[in-house]
């Protein structure tokens, strides 16, 4: 019988549906949702980045991105602008609001992550994240966001 319980699959799920919640718990009093976080963090490191370079980064099909930079752009975070050189694409900018709340935010995402890896030490930390960069398996891997 396989078990389904101790399954790497089964786990990675159960884990990530707690840190999901974890974080969502940290931000929500900033009325955010984990992914529209993420979208901050990968424009806190590159402000300006198109759609699709969203996209790539944050690995969210395009119509997912555009209803988070849709909510992003409402509540005065974010803001599009049309790209100088391809008049069918925008270039995403954080606002003044938007920039402004880089560190409060990563102050919550920093706790989050103590809560969520409080059983690990550094050693442990380190591998887990060398496995999970393995188990994304992307060709192109990505820095680790700051925040």
């Amino acid at each position: 019988m396989y078990d389904i319980e101790n399954s790497i699959g089964f786990l990675l799920s159960k884990a990530y549906q707690h840190a999901w919640a974890i974080l969502k718990e940290e931000i929500e009093a900033y009325d955010l949702t984990p992914p529209q976080f993420a979208l901050l963090c990968f424009l806190w490191q590159q402000d300006g980045l198109t759609q699709a370079e969203l996209s790539e980064k944050g690995q969210i099909d395009r119509s997912t991105l555009g209803g988070l930079i849709d909510r992003l752009e409402r509540s005065g975070l974010l803001e599009r602008r049309q790209h100088p050189q391809d008049r069918r694409a925008y270039r995403i900018y954080l606002t003044e609001q938007g920039t402004a709340m880089e560190n409060t935010l990563s102050a919550c995402a920093e706790r989050s992550l103590k809560r969520i890896t409080s059983g690990l030490n550094e050693n442990e930390l380190k591998e887990l994240r060398r496995m999970l960069v393995i188990l994304r398996g992307e060709r192109r891997v990505y820095e680790f966001p700051s925040c």
